[in-house]
């Protein structure tokens, strides 16, 4: 069963105890946009899920109902063979420094 956004804003705004009015006026939007919204006859703008994300500290992924993607494998380049060689030849320590500065530059 796929949950739309419609039910995930509406079980935002109740879990803060807040009427479809008083969530129109913070997006800026009419009480009769957000009911369109919450039960399906409409869909919210690009803008109004930011907004809508935003105001309830939740990723617009979470309120599309997008899984969150997976993390990338961390590799261990002190134990990693094919880390540890280029070209059949072991890699030296100066190789293994550029090749830590350059992974963790692309981390950041």
């Amino acid at each position: 069963m796929t949950i739309m956004i419609g039910d995930k804003i509406r079980d935002l705004r109740n879990q803060k105890r807040m009427s479809q009015t008083e969530l129109s006026k913070i997006l800026h939007v009419s009480q009769q946009t957000v009911t369109k919204w919450e039960t399906g006859k409409a869909e919210p703008s690009s803008s109004a899920v930011t907004n809508i994300a935003n105001y309830f500290n939740v990723s617009a992924d979470y309120l599309l109902g997008r899984k969150a993607k997976k993390q990338q494998k961390q590799v261990d380049i002190k134990n990693d063979p094919i880390v540890l060689s280029y070209g059949g030849k072991p890699a030296s320590k100066e190789d293994m420094e550029v090749i830590k500065a350059i992974l963790a530059r692309h981390q950041n």
